[in-house]
């Protein structure tokens, strides 16, 4: 198994340490070619770094979120916006079962986000229990756009085991879904 997919971790710890500018282009540009429902690619992101700005957006995070200090204390944090009504959508009439398929677009973004970071020896967390409509305000989205997740960036200082995972034959089916 690749080891990128593998090692990557949910940081929440994060050093004292500035990520440095050639770092966050290259998580951009993995952010750029994520895939996107015909190539629309309705993902904005706004980079915040500024310390007043962290704080006031850790405030709105859920209470007991236990990403609260991540948010306040990351070097970076980089909030995934997008654009609803594109994705999934063909002509203005939406053709996928789901209206928000900007979701998934913006799901993929994270990811390369993610993973990207990871390689490049940063750690990460996606963060999605927040007040979103504060968030948007505080971060100047405008209309039309929503906030969808944060991402804290920076040099982890802790190293969290994995995770237990599903055995492979538990979530993969052939030919038809047949529950154990």
């Amino acid at each position: 198994m690749d080891d990128l997919i593998t090692n990557r971790r949910s940081i929440r710890r994060f050093q004292d340490k500035a990520v440095e500018a050639e770092k966050l282009t290259q998580i951009f540009e993995a952010a750029r070619w994520a895939p996107s429902w015909g190539n629309l690619q309705c993902c904005e992101l706004v980079v915040v770094e500024d310390v007043e700005d962290k704080k006031k957006l850790a405030s709105l995070l859920s209470a007991k979120n236990p990403a609260t200090k991540c948010v306040e204390n990351a070097p970076v944090v980089i909030a995934v916006c997008g654009t609803p009504g594109k994705s999934g959508y063909y002509n203005n009439k939406q053709v996928t079962r789901y209206q928000h398929w900007f979701l998934y677009d913006l799901g993929l973004v994270s990811q390369n986000i993610c993973l990207k970071a990871s390689e490049i020896g940063l750690g990460t967390v996606i963060v999605g229990s927040f007040d979103h409509a504060q968030a948007e305000k505080l971060l100047g989205v405008p209309d039309g756009c929503e906030l969808v997740a944060l991402i804290p960036l920076g040099y982890p200082d802790h190293a969290p085991s994995a995770p237990k995972r599903k055995a492979i034959a538990d979530f993969v089916h052939f030919g038809q879904y047949n529950p154990s």
